[in-house]
């Protein structure tokens, strides 16, 4: 068997625990995302850890199209949004008030990155016109915790997710060690052939009135050996360059049979072009394009690669005519 690469994300299963489950393993893509805003650390550690839960979520569905991950809030980091789009397409950005994050504290939590929020996943098939939509509050002290809200939540699956994100130096032969972002996440879900065996518990305070009824059932043992094994991935083990998803694996279930699958390949790539802000900006009316001219050009910033595009305001199609 070889040993999958980084920018991928391997499938797994465990058949003695019925779980079935993700690893994903960034460096370049993740980095490359990163790099194009210098943001500050903590925002580059929380906008990483959405992009690989977004990822770990997207690559589980059976579909073509898009997975979009967005976090809006009131905090110093105040929106997010990651794409994934099929097969192998990831991107993201992040706004945020230097002066607030500057002034938290080294390691802030997520509370003091967000404050209130919610997290929504939008999926957004290729072939329907149909999207999905689940969202969840943004409370917990990690977002992994807002995960484990959210698979509660929306999808009534039992599912553990571990998350790690760090800034780490990289040498190579013959260059001057440099500092990359890396990252990485693991995720299992529970899915036993007898659905009673699946026990969700209300999420509290919950939406339910207070003399309704409640699965009281203790977790299934097989259940919570997986979230256990789960949950015991180290930060170190999720973004080392030397630790293999295989590797990581079989130090999780070992003794357990664990099987795994065709990778899927990961890349950074943004979808913008001078076509496409071309007839974005011919959605908007010549007095609104004309508000928009400085210096005698209308100036675009991609906000997720942070490409900058110039427009002469006479070379753009009036409204609703192909230029």
């Amino acid at each position: 068997m070889t040993a999958t690469a980084d920018d991928c994300v391997l499938p797994f299963a465990v058949d003695a625990l019925d779980v079935r489950g993700r690893v994903a393993r960034l460096g370049s893509s993740l980095d490359d995302i990163l790099r194009r805003h210098d943001y500050p650390p903590a925002v580059s550690r929380l906008l990483g850890e959405a992009i690989i839960l977004n990822v770990l979520f997207a690559t589980a569905l059976k579909m073509e199209g898009r997975v979009i991950l967005q976090i809006q809030t009131d905090g110093p980091v105040s929106l997010i949004v990651t794409d994934y789009t099929s097969p192998d397409s990831l991107r993201g950005y992040a706004r945020f008030d230097a002066d607030a994050v500057a002034a938290l504290a080294e390691n802030p939590d997520l509370a003091d990155l967000v404050g209130t929020g919610t997290m929504a996943l939008t999926i957004d098939p290729r072939d329907t016109v149909r999207r999905y939509q689940g969202v969840v509050e943004m409370t917990g002290k990690s977002l992994e915790e807002v995960a484990h809200a959210y698979f509660t939540q929306s999808e009534q699956i039992p599912t553990m997710v571990r998350l790690a994100v760090a800034e780490t130096l990289e040498r190579r032969p013959g260059e001057e060690p440099r500092r990359v972002w890396r990252g990485g996440g693991v995720t299992v879900q529970f899915l036993p052939e007898a659905a009673e065996r699946i026990v969700v518990h209300d999420i509290d305070p919950g939406d339910a009135p207070d003399d309704a009824a409640r699965d009281e059932r203790d977790e299934d043992d097989a259940w919570i050996e997986a979230a256990a094994r789960t949950q015991s991935a180290q930060d170190h083990e999720l973004v080392d360059p030397e630790i293999t998803a295989e590797r990581l694996l079989l130090r999780l279930f070992n003794e357990r049979d664990v099987r795994v699958f065709d990778p899927f390949s990961l890349s950074a790539e943004c979808h913008c072009s001078n076509e496409r802000i071309q007839v974005m900006l011919g959605q908007f009316s010549e007095e609104d394009r004309a508000s928009m001219v400085e210096d005698g050009a209308i100036k675009v910033t991609c906000e997720f690669c942070n490409t900058h595009y110039v427009f002469e305001p006479e070379t753009l199609a009036p409204r609703g005519k192909p230029h």
